[in-house]
């Protein structure tokens, strides 16, 4: 199966990455969505029938337990952080509601 990109897939995903794109860019990045498409597409013809035995490798899980008391970086977290109300680190808005 072939995809195939659309301007309006690239408004889409321009608008998701809160970039413009211009009416004459529009082509070009149509045109490089569809090689990145094709470039991906690939993945479909690789033989995965043999399952989790191609790769040698596994996960490693640390022993269950407290591995520091709890509050102990606090303190000193609190203290480094560059902006801060008492003991809340305040940070920059970065998703909105629009």
């Amino acid at each position: 199966m072939t995809a195939h990109a659309t301007p309006d897939d690239v408004k889409k995903l321009a608008a998701l990455a809160r970039i413009s794109v211009s009416e004459e860019e529009l082509p070009a990045f149509v045109a490089e969505f569809e090689a990145i498409l094709a470039y991906v597409g690939q993945l479909e013809s690789l033989d995965i029938a043999a399952g989790s035995d191609i790769l040698p490798y596994a996960n490693r899980f640390r022993k269950d337990g407290t591995p520091h008391e709890k509050g102990a970086y606090t303190p000193g977290l609190v203290e480094a952080f560059p902006s801060k109300e008492g003991d809340l680190l305040s940070v920059k808005q970065i998703l909105s509601h629009e």
